[in-house]
């Protein structure tokens, strides 16, 4: 059975940084191609950054030059760093697989909130 657990949330003052973090079981996780999402109030959930079991990442333009995702596959986990946050970066962040732009596990996690102050 496939469990997301995603951690390291919290609240942050504009301009400074957080690191994620998702393990993953019940995958063959190194085979996986990973992505974060996130889902601010009142909005869709969103695709945010993607890592493909080759290592290769793509970032939302929104993020782009200021988050950097990272997989650890000894430990199945999978990492945002998120540098130079901004109040609109507020939301709960997600990690799932990914098959081309489609989430790929039916269960998500519980998700991980991320609060910036302006």
């Amino acid at each position: 059975q496939v469990q997301l657990v995603e951690s390291g949330g919290g609240l942050v003052q504009a301009g400074g940084s957080l690191r994620l973090s998702c393990a993953a079981s019940g995958i063959i996780f190194s085979i996986v191609n990973m992505a974060w999402y996130r889902q601010a109030p009142g909005k869709q959930r969103e695709l945010v950054a993607v890592i493909t079991s080759g290592g290769i990442t793509n970032y939302a333009d929104s993020v782009k030059g200021r988050f950097n995702i990272s997989r650890d596959n000894g430990k199945n986990t999978v990492y945002p760093q998120m540098n130079s946050l901004k109040p609109e970066d507020t939301a709960v962040y997600y990690c799932n697989g990914i098959l081309a732009t489609i989430p790929r596990y039916a269960k998500w996690g519980q998700g991980t909130q991320v609060t910036v102050s302006s």
